[in-house]
């Protein structure tokens, strides 16, 4: 990679300067100059971060499949957790997921959010007295409309 260096050199640009030899001589030797290059590591993701999100969405998930959502409100718990430690943790130099680390803290959230609701709501029916009742009455009414007798048929 041939890169121009900035200081005095040729060319139409005086601060420009070629990798390789230099015309004008110092102390009657000529110049070389080298071309400098910087290398960086890739930055990475935040296994934190990555494992919140991951857990954010199956809480999620979970969540939205009601008989989960217990499941759901565990996984949230510990995405929400996982969440901070990735914050945390994309904020050093050199690791990166702050987004992802938003992503999962964000849907854990909701997760718990809906899951106490949900929680919420069915233990205001189940103390209601009179939703019991109804509730009573429908399987009642329900299980009479259930045949008696029912003939399987043989192969």
């Amino acid at each position: 990679m041939n890169r121009p260096l900035t200081g005095p050199g040729r060319g139409e640009d005086p601060r420009r300067v070629e990798p390789g030899v230099d015309d004008r001589p110092v102390d009657g030797r000529p110049v070389v100059v080298e071309e400098e290059r910087v290398v960086t590591k890739p930055a990475r993701t935040s296994a934190a971060a990555a494992f919140a999100l991951a857990f954010g969405v199956a809480a999620f998930v979970c969540v939205l499949i009601v008989i989960l959502s217990p499941v759901g409100l565990v996984l949230g718990i510990v995405g929400l957790i996982l969440g901070v430690i990735g914050l945390r943790a994309a904020r050093r130099v050199g690791i990166t997921g702050k987004g992802v680390a938003i992503a999962g803290l964000v849907l854990s959230a909701l997760a718990i959010v809906i899951s106490i609701a949900f929680a919420a709501g069915v233990v205001t029916v189940l103390n209601n007295d009179s939703a019991v009742q109804r509730i009573e009455q429908q399987v009642d009414q329900m299980r009479d409309k259930l045949p008696d007798h029912v003939e399987v048929p043989q192969p």
